[in-house]
């Protein structure tokens, strides 16, 4: 049994032995090969590989993938006409030689974007100091994320380099700080409601030249109905006079007898009306006493 004991505890150190000396390069990844704090060894191909066990031999892991850096300061950048802005921008790199990585930047790669971070910062601060804001708007956006480009490649790929590669550099935002931005809404605001509030007026004025304009023709077309309506009225007066005219003409008693009963009806047109007169001496009511006296009147 003691025997039995001594083979599985022998068994589980070799186990153990092997499984420290054995490792694993992923195809993400570069595997960094360390000798007693030195580096021994970059394999840069995926697969299965062999070292010493530690204390002698340690190893340790770097991503060779293509990395996003997003800038997120908004601290303003003052561009060449004195205007604070902000820069949105992301970069993305890539480590390719771990060796310098390593020595000139660190194990980390979150050492390696901060520092990385820092010189695209600078890089843009003084691209936009050259530069208005139109210019970084429109006509020089290009331009501008080039030069950033190639002062980052100049200082990660100088006298010490980091062993990294920019790939590309791209602005995504430039935008007023804050306090100028409410400044610029307000001025915006400002202008919109005049601009409203000329063509309200615009509005009314024309408005009412409409209303003025309808209201004329409306008197000018009610003037000529009436004039055409009085002068129809008259024609039609006239007829009747001649028809009136032309029948009393050819019975004047009739004439005569119609006449007071039209002067009748429009003195006694009301239930509430009285007229106190003498019937026979008044020669208003000479119609109703009939006789010689009703023939026509006296001469």
């Amino acid at each position: 049994m003691n025997r039995i004991g001594l083979f599985a505890a022998a068994a589980l150190v070799v186990l153990a032995l092997l499984s420290s000396m054995l490792f694993v390069v992923d195809q993400r990844q570069f595997g960094v090969v360390y000798a007693l704090g030195q580096i021994k060894e970059v394999i840069t191909q995926p697969g299965l590989n062999f070292k010493l066990p530690p204390p002698f031999q340690n190893v340790s892991y770097i991503d060779k993938r293509l990395l996003n850096l997003d800038g997120n300061d908004t601290t303003p950048v003052l561009t060449a006409e004195r205007q604070p802005v902000v820069i949105d921008w992301y970069v993305r790199w890539r480590i390719t030689d771990p060796t310098q990585y390593i020595r000139n930047v660190g194990l980390d790669e979150a050492t390696g974007a901060n520092r990385l971070s820092n010189v695209v910062r600078s890089a843009f601060n003084q691209e936009v100091n050259k530069r208005t804001v139109r210019e970084l708007l429109s006509s020089e956006r290009d331009e501008v994320m080039n030069d950033v480009k190639n002062q980052v490649l100049a200082q990660v790929k100088g006298a010490q380099p980091w062993g990294i590669d920019v790939v590309d550099v791209r602005v995504t935002r430039v935008d007023y700080s804050e306090a100028i931005t409410e400044s610029v809404y307000r001025r915006m605001e400002a202008e919109r409601k005049r601009v409203a509030n000329e063509l309200r007026s615009t509005g009314a004025a024309e408005s009412e030249k409409i209303r003025a304009d309808a209201d004329r023709q409306r008197e000018v077309i009610i003037a000529n109905a009436y004039r055409d309506a009085q002068k129809v009225k008259g024609e039609g007066d006239a007829q009747a006079a001649a028809i009136y005219a032309d029948a009393f003409g050819r019975d004047p008693q009739f004439a005569h007898f119609y006449r007071s009963l039209e002067a009748y009806r429009a003195t006694l047109n009301k239930r509430s009306d009285l007229l106190v007169v003498d019937p026979d001496g008044s020669e208003f009511f000479r119609a109703f006493r009939g006789g010689a006296g009703a023939s026509g009147p006296r001469r």
